[in-house]
């Protein structure tokens, strides 16, 4: 059994300079380096090589989420400048889809930055939409943690959230790209094949993918298929406690459609590789999940995962991903659910066996993050030597930056 006290976050840090980490993207998505990690060996290819590496039956898992424009800059009459982040919409919107078609008026949890300034009952910004200027109010309601509650509300009642936030909000760009968003990440903060809005940072390892590669993914008969996890801010906090058990993971919410747990189960042979570690994680959580309703009974009412679940004694039963899969599945039809949603905390530690991933497509990450935890949960302590490689070969890092597929 792993135990997350003994893990100590000293022992995941490794020396990432600025220099290192890619401020921008590239000019063309799939120009970037892909380290290969196969059999214990190493080596430099390019990503656009990337079908013609992946094993015979491969099933890439895509995470299909949209990064919102979550920062809106208010500008006060005296020039200084508050930021509101939305990170989630408030607890009576039961759907993040929901909260985004409401008119008129929405309630969302936020970060405020430069909160101090804000003095007013309410801030105001004006912003351009289809040739008419519209005046969008943030009124500041109950502090919730270290965040706001803040209700915000335009004059055109006919205009979503979706609308007003697309046009008055800016990319939120990574803290440790120490850059304001240009024009240009609008485009390349995002997949190409991103679809549901609702996430405040990139699935990144997506963010090499093109047109073209998908063509020759289908040529090789590799399968593609989509989960979403709506990234959350969290993704980026460190880890600021010395021993793991003393870190709190952040949950995300995710959605998952009834047709890719079929599919899961009707190819247990497939190199199932997620693309990148929200991919990961929701892959996993599934299992998990699969388990819970077998040892607790089908007491949920949505997919919930918790950050040590994976390690709790009760939930160490003996059970294939299949089993765990088709409980879902049961679970799914006797509520004829088409998509099954919920939200994930779990935590994927150095030593954890993963139940449904065979691989993973994935950028460069953190030090002391628990991003880094991941990926040496699927590698071992072989990461070392592999980011070592990647420094000593000019490998650029972090969301901008290079990628790997590693292959254990």
């Amino acid at each position: 059994m792993i135990d997350p006290s003994k893990i100590n976050i000293r022992d995941f840090d490794y020396p990432l300079t600025e220099e290192r980490i890619a401020g921008f993207p590239l000019e063309n998505r799939d120009a970037s380096k892909l380290l290969l990690y196969q059999n214990g060996e190493y080596a430099t290819h390019q990503f656009s090589e990337l079908p013609d590496l992946l094993p015979d039956h491969s099933l890439l898992i895509f995470n299909n989420t949209r990064v919102i424009h979550a920062r809106i800059l208010f500008t006060k009459e005296k020039g200084s400048i508050i930021e509101i982040f939305c990170l989630e919409p408030a607890d009576h919107i039961p759907d993040i889809q929901m909260a985004f078609q409401q008119q008129g008026k929405s309630v969302w949890k936020c970060l405020v930055g430069n909160n101090k300034r804000w003095k007013t009952v309410f801030l105001e910004k004006e912003f351009e939409y289809r040739g008419k200027t519209h005046l969008l109010k943030a009124t500041r309601k109950e502090a919730v943690e270290n965040a706001w509650m803040i209700e915000f509300s335009w004059e055109d009642a006919l205009l979503s959230f979706a609308e007003v936030l697309a046009q008055s909000g800016v990319i939120p760009l990574p803290p440790y790209l120490n850059r304001e968003a240009e024009e240009t990440d609008t485009i390349r903060y995002q997949t190409v094949y991103a679809a549901e809005n609702g996430s405040v940072a990139a699935p990144t390892a997506g963010l090499h993918f093109t047109a073209d590669t998908f063509a020759r993914l289908a040529s090789r008969d590799i399968g593609c298929e989509n989960i979403t996890l709506h990234v959350g801010a969290g993704t980026f906090k460190p880890v600021s406690s010395e021993t793991i058990d003393q870190h709190s993971m952040h949950s995300e919410k995710l959605y998952i459609e009834r047709s890719l747990i079929v599919k899961l189960i009707e190819n247990p042979d497939k190199n199932i590789i997620p693309v990148g570690t929200t991919s990961a994680r929701t892959l996993e959580s599934l299992f998990w999940f699969g388990v819970k309703l077998a040892v607790d009974g089908p007491i949920y009412e949505e997919l919930e995962v918790l950050q040590w679940d994976a390690y709790q004694e009760k939930y160490n039963i003996q059970m294939t991903a299949a089993m765990a899969l088709e409980n879902i599945l049961s679970y799914m039809k006797s509520r004829d659910m088409k998509v099954l949603s919920g939200q994930t905390q779990l935590m994927i530690l150095p030593g954890y066996r993963f139940k449904i991933a065979k691989g993973i497509i994935t950028n460069f990450h953190q030090p002391r993050s628990t991003l880094l935890l991941l990926i040496t949960a699927m590698i071992g302590e072989k990461w070392k030597e592999i980011y070592a490689y990647a420094l000593a070969n000019d490998y650029r890092f972090l969301s901008y930056g290079d990628s790997c597929l590693l292959l254990p």
